[in-house]
């Protein structure tokens, strides 16, 4: 789907899109095996036309050992065959083209698969790619520096054939790459021209702000009473990323002008770091992905679950629209394949209340400035997982961390329910398209148990309801193709201390929107600022009382959004 008339002249063409994410392993199975691929993918397109999204954005899909279910790559360029391969990638990319929207990779380039041809070649002290990854002699018999991995324990894994440790932030199956080595960088720059010439239309890039390391690699504050050491200093945000990002722009972007997307998955990334990423004058990327409102909800640490404030989340988001108003861009987004569904964590996925939390979280979302994302199911309300014990859990950084945990002495049940609340599983159930025993998704046995309640929740059945959570989003989209003011308005926030009400205005020209969302579950009372009496209601969750004497009132989880003009 082309933008509408809300694109300006000279603007990027992504300012007024929307970008919906496929995780490939969950979306559709075309040939039994219980396992999503490129021609479920390619089947389902329609779907997504219909919902008028811009550009796919595709989760890894390259060949892989699925340590991390695909974000440890064994070869950049060539498919898994468990997705297909590069012929069925073609013939989506041709379909995705020919239904007028884009498609973006995802780029994983912090680290490889232990089982790359990189990695492999550089076990060896002696080859020419020792230095294309972070290996370091043992400490005083240990790890080279106390540093923790982002799935739980050390973020060093020894190889005793050399008597040395590589670096891992992640899984010890997932090796950093060095990117102080050139070598390195213009392998990946390579890889990257590979994947534009045959046509794919930009790159999300997962953590690229992990990229550059201090290479001293120093000790890093100890955590709590853990033995881990935080080394985030060191390798967020690190000292040479932005001359990476630069040379990353000229040595590939720069030869496709106006043509793409990029965005950088950036954890712990401040708004004035932002900026300076997404400053278009300094040639870096477009936008990036914060992770500060979907940490507000975290105790001491992610499986540590606390009540959402909503007055958190709107000096969160409202400072993110203020910090890049003048310079950069936001991108919008409640899930991924990271996180939990967003009706069960900050709505109500209760049958009573789903379809309108799920339509008043999105409506306030996407009339924010910067550009939306839609994670699969989202459209449809698909809620968190049944997840009871630990053998309902797939994901690595949830099985470490409750390994972990029950180490130092706690009870499953102590574990479980922040597991449950925050597990990434709650994202990768299958895609629910029917009411089918399979939610048709696949004939055979999916590898992740579908949602039981697929059997209300489903795109059939949400298609066929003209008050669905997909028709809402059908319309989000259309208003944001069709009025400059969601794209390019000003944002103020209103009522910043109500913890019960989020309310803000885009105005733009001649128009201004104002916005209201109820967070609660209760009839609500609003006073607002003057002049909204009798203003149009371009779009709402169900029926609206008017706005009167300065004020109106908002039902459980209701959403609106009004216009005037002039």
């Amino acid at each position: 789907m082309t933008p509408g008339s809300a694109t300006q002249e000279g603007d990027p063409w992504w300012k007024s899109a929307v970008v919906y994410q496929i995780y490939p392993r969950s979306f559709a199975d075309s040939d039994g095996d219980g396992i999503g691929d490129l021609d479920g993918i390619t089947a389902r397109l329609d779907h997504l036309a219909d919902l008028g999204v811009d550009v796919l954005w595709l989760s890894p899909v390259y060949p892989s050992p699925q340590d991390d279910n695909g974000y440890d790559i064994s070869d950049y360029q060539d498919v898994d065959p468990v997705f297909g391969d590069l012929a069925a990638f073609d013939r989506l990319l041709a379909a995705v083209h020919g239904r007028g929207m884009r498609l973006i990779m995802d780029l994983v380039v912090n680290h490889t698969s232990d089982e790359h041809p990189w990695f492999r070649e550089s076990r060896d002290p002696a080859s020419p790619r020792r230095d294309w990854y972070w290996w370091r002699p043992p400490r005083d018999g240990r790890e080279p520096n106390n540093w923790g991995s982002f799935f739980s324990g050390s973020a060093w894994t020894h190889d005793p054939a050399s008597d040395a440790y590589h670096l891992h932030l992640f899984s010890p199956k997932q090796p950093d790459l060095n990117w102080e080595n050139p070598e390195v960088r213009r392998a990946v720059y390579a890889m990257m021209r590979w994947w534009l010439e045959r046509g794919v239309d930009g790159f999300r890039m997962d953590v690229v702000n992990l990229l550059s390391k201090d290479p001293a690699l120093p000790d890093g504050a100890l955590r709590g009473d853990g033995p881990y050491g935080d080394g985030s200093p060191s390798y967020v945000c690190g000292p040479r990323l932005h001359e990476y990002l630069r040379e990353m722009h000229r040595e590939v972007m720069a030869h496709h002008p106006g043509r793409l997307l990029t965005v950088g998955e950036m954890p712990g990334v401040t708004v004035e770091q932002a900026r300076l990423f997404t400053d278009p004058r300094r040639a870096e990327l477009d936008m990036v992905f914060q992770f500060e409102h979907v940490g507000l909800d975290h105790g001491a640490h992610k499986f540590d679950p606390r009540p959402l404030r909503l007055t958190d989340l709107k000096a969160s988001l409202g400072r993110w629209q203020t910090g890049l108003a003048d310079v950069g861009w936001n991108s919008l987004y409640w899930n991924n394949h990271d996180q939990p569904r967003v009706v069960s964590r900050f709505g109500d996925d209760g049958p009573r209340h789903r379809t309108r939390s799920a339509t008043m979280l999105a409506t306030v979302l996407h009339l924010h400035r910067g550009t939306p994302y839609v994670y699969q199911g989202e459209e449809l309300g698909m809620a968190n997982a049944p997840l009871r014990t630990i053998e309902d859990f797939r994901d690595i950084e949830s099985l470490n961390h409750y390994a972990q945990a029950l180490r130092a002495g706690a009870e499953p049940e102590e574990v479980l329910p922040g597991l449950r609340a925050m597990g990434r599983d709650n994202a990768r159930t299958p895609m629910q398209w029917d009411a089918s025993p399979q939610a048709g998704f696949t004939t055979g046995t999916p590898w992740l148990p579908v949602n039981p309640d697929h059997t209300e929740v489903n795109a059939a059945a949400a298609r066929a309801d003209p008050g669905s959570v997909y028709h809402h989003y059908r319309r989000l989209i259309a208003l944001r193709h069709e009025e400059p003011a969601v794209v390019h308005g000003d944002f103020t926030m209103l009522l910043p201390d109500d913890e019960r009400v989020y309310a803000f205005t885009r105005h733009h020209a001649a128009t201004t929107l104002l916005v209201l969302g109820n967070f609660t579950g209760d009839t609500v009372t609003v006073d607002l600022p003057g002049g909204w009496e009798g203003a149009e209601l371009v779009l709402g969750n169900g029926p609206s009382a008017p706005v009167e004497h300065g004020r109106t009132v908002l039902a459980p989880w209701e959403a609106r959004v009004h216009r005037r003009t002039g």
